[in-house]
């Protein structure tokens, strides 16, 4: 066969020959040393017997019945004295067919097996193409071309199938490049626009046609075993990726490599200290933990206050066990520490705490099933690769944290996208401020000239409601206890007993006619220390079992957090709940249409109800051209998602527990004003003492009433517009009407004048009712 090149397509034809090396033994044939002399001399006589080693030969099963012959030749080369030491072949470079190998070569080779053959690592068919068409370049040419962007790699398993990487090494000097007379003759344009073309491998093959060239000679391929820092190398690649998870496969092979163990298993438990106490962290899921086998989180956690990994982490040492049988089971927390290992088959195991600075991050884990493989001694090579490991689970720590502060943003408080740019803008000046190694206090946050708009639904009477809730449970509960008592009374006869009942017949006559600020809290603190002893008391010690199934069935109705029972509350807040999220969704899903017209700042408040805040303005959106149509859109869309609320609880309130009524409200205040947002609470805040004015409006203008009358201006399944001026009037009239035509409002309109609040005078009202007659 001919000689095989690691592709198909070369631009070379192969000659094996040895003639580069005559002239050194010719010079040695004239050395005044008489034996070095009379060695090169015999050695030329012998070599002019095989003509074919110095014209060339092109097939490779030529090359055996010359072996003895070239082992004599390249002695010099290859040294007896070297040959269990170096890894070394004769080849073509880039060139699969290997011969006159080293022993340590030929041993290596009988480890990795019949199967396996040479594949340099990363060489794709066009870059190995162009890497020989580069050789002509440099050798033939002489323009310097450096083509090698990275050092080569073979990848040799041994007899375990531990995968073994060298760097490999030609040497070319005993190489000729000689064009046939198919190669074309290259001009310096020629070789200019190759070199200013690496990837074009069309152009490439068109100055270079396949087996144009001669490759004449032969080259020393030398190997190193560089499989530690390979590996380091390729745990660092892998630990960087971006995007893309960390694969336990490609880690446990990188760690057997390193310590050539086929059958290391390699484990990550994350975990950070909260006041004392681990709590587990899974920062990649998709990696093994030795402490989380078949356990829950919580036995883990257990397992983590253990006496053993207790001082291991305190201590921040590698905690080394060459023989899982010889460590003392301790506590039961070590005991089931140990026998959760035993049940993975750990023979011997290394862990090492991740620590940096005062914060713990988890625990690297290694194991083996084969006693002392693990030991004190190659623990050491984790001191190359520690550092990364840190650096990644840290790393996988703060995108947790950024994942948790999103969710808190999302669910508590957030700094809306519309004006989070200048968030940014202002964190980036701190940050180019310290890299130049210069103070700078960030800036408050202001937006000026910004128009409010503020809207709420409010559950009517809430106070009344919940307070209602929380007597039904008071009184409820009593007369639970009056027929308990009642009860136990008959079949054992105390005067205690007739006592307590009297007791709670009093206090339930009590909270019948009314609810107190504190009778909730003092009818909880009466049950729980004056009545609840005595009936757990009495389950304890009475046989009577209609009796004691009783109390069972009164304490399962207990609610532990309030005391006492929680049915009609519960009722209450349930609906509370139910009501915030359905009108919650619709406010949120809703404010992502209105920001595609103008971005403005939106935030909203759970209450016993929902408020809104909107600011638009120029401030807000810089980029944008603000104008006043905008304001009036985003007025016209506020008045449409509170009908578009009320209708939502109106169909949402037959199926409610605790039956609830809303009212609606809109604050209309045309003046531009200023918000700031305030560092200590984290919001945005009215600036300014006449913006002030604004806020108080806010938080009064619910409760207040019709001026001249004591009826307050919100009513149920009706919509309430507050204003200041005939022209805000003109204004939401024009809206009122289109909301009529379009049927979410009905034809009854009210206009009042507001009572004068405490800063306020002056304020009207439109009163308009919902139209729900589709809805039934």
């Amino acid at each position: 066969m001919q000689f095989n090149f690691a592709f198909d397509s070369s631009p070379f034809k192969t000659l094996i020959a040895f003639h580069n090396i005559i002239p050194s033994f010719e010079a040695a044939a004239l050395s005044p040393v008489g034996f070095q002399a009379s060695y090169a001399r015999s050695l030329l006589e012998e070599i002019s017997k095989y003509p074919e080693l110095i014209d060339g030969i092109e097939k490779a099963e030529d090359l055996l019945r010359y072996e003895p012959i070239i082992k004599v030749l390249l002695a010099d080369l290859f040294p007896s004295s070297l040959t269990h030491n170096e890894i070394k072949a004769v080849t073509i470079p880039f060139h699969l067919y290997t011969f006159n190998h080293t022993a340590r070569l030929e041993k290596i080779l009988a480890d990795a097996g019949d199967h396996y053959e040479f594949s340099l690592r990363d060489i794709s068919p066009d870059t190995y193409y162009i890497l020989n068409c580069c050789v002509i370049i440099s050798q033939y040419y002489g323009f310097k071309v450096d083509a090698m962007d990275a050092p080569l790699f073979l990848d040799i398993p041994d007899k375990n199938n531990i995968i073994h990487h060298y760097r490999v090494l030609f040497n070319a000097d005993f190489i000729d490049v000689l064009p046939t007379e198919q190669a074309l003759d290259l001009t310096a344009e020629d070789i200019t626009e190759l070199v200013d073309n690496f990837s074009d491998i069309a152009l490439w093959k068109s100055k270079f046609p396949e087996q144009s060239w001669i490759l004449k000679g032969f080259s020393i391929m030398t190997l190193f075993d560089a499989t530690i820092e390979n590996a380091v190398s390729s745990f660092k690649s892998n630990l960087l990726r971006e995007k893309s998870a960390v694969q336990l496969a490609e880690i446990e092979s990188i760690f057997r490599s390193i310590y050539k163990i086929n059958d290391l298993r390699i484990g990550l438990t994350s975990f950070e200290k909260v006041r004392n106490e681990y709590n587990l962290r899974i920062v990649e899921k998709q990696l093994y933990s030795h402490l989380l086998y078949d356990s829950t989180i919580e036995e883990c956690e257990n397992m983590l206050c253990s006496e053993t990994l207790e001082n291991l982490l305190t201590k921040d040492e590698y905690f080394v066990v060459p023989d899982i049988d010889k460590l003392p089971l301790g506590d039961p927390k070590q005991a089931y520490f140990i026998n959760k290992l035993k049940q993975q088959q750990v023979k011997s195991f290394i862990f090492v705490p991740l620590v940096e600075g005062d914060k713990v991050l988890g625990l690297l884990e290694m194991s083996s099933s084969k006693v002392r493989e693990l030991n004190s001694v190659n623990a050491n090579k984790l001191n190359f690769i520690l550092p990364f490991i840190k650096d990644k689970v840290s790393k996988a720590f703060a995108e947790t944290e950024n994942q948790v502060e999103a969710v808190i943003q999302k669910e508590y408080t957030a700094i809306h996208p519309s004006v989070k740019w200048r968030f940014q803008e202002e964190a980036m000046h701190f940050l180019n401020d310290r890299a130049f190694g210069k103070d700078y206090a960030l800036q408050e946050i202001v937006f000026d000239h910004v128009y409010p708009l503020y809207g709420q639904i409010d559950v009517q009477g809430s106070s009344e409601s919940r307070n209602q809730a929380i007597r039904q449970d008071l009184i409820n509960q009593s007369k639970e206890l009056i027929a308990l008592f009642t009860a136990i009374n008959q079949t054992q006869r105390l005067p205690l007993f007739e006592q307590k009942v009297f007791d709670l017949e009093r206090n339930l006559t009590t909270l019948q006619q009314a609810l107190l600020t504190d009778t909730e809290q003092l009818m909880l603190d009466y049950f729980n220390q004056d009545i609840h002893p005595i009936l757990e008391n009495f389950r304890k010690n009475n046989k009577n079992s209609v009796a004691t199934e009783a109390i069972d069935r009164y304490f399962e109705r207990i609610n532990l957090s309030i005391g006492g029972f929680y049915e009609a509350r519960q009722d209450y807040d349930n609906s509370i709940t139910l009501i915030n999220k359905k009108l919650v969704a619709i406010l949120d899903e809703k404010q992502v249409e209105a920001q595609e017209y103008f971005p403005h700042y939106y935030e909203r408040y759970k209450t016993d109800g929902i408020e809104h805040n909107m600011y638009i303005g120029a401030s807000i959106a810089p980029g944008r051209n603000f104008e006043l149509y905008y304001l009036r859109n985003l007025r016209l869309w506020q008045l449409q998602v509170m009908c578009a609320m009320e209708r939502e609880f109106r169909q949402l309130q037959p199926a409610l527990p605790h039956q609830l009524e809303v009212t609606s409200l809109v604050l209309v205040f045309a003046t531009p004003i200023s918000i700031r947002f305030r560092m200590d609470e984290k919001q945005f805040d009215i600036d300014g003492s006449y913006n002030v004015r604004y806020e108080i409006a806010k938080k009064r203008i619910d409760k207040a009433k019709i001026k001249g009358s004591t009826e307050r201006i919100t009513q149920k399944g009706k919509l309430v517009v507050v204003y200041s001026n005939v022209h805000e009037e003109t204004e939401y009239m024009g809206y009122i009407n289109l909301l009529q035509h379009k049927g979410l409002l009905d034809e009854n309109i009210e206009q009042f004048e507001v009572e004068d609040l405490q800063g306020l005078v002056g304020l009207k009202a439109i009163r308009v009712g919902f139209n729900f007659q589709d809805l039934h």
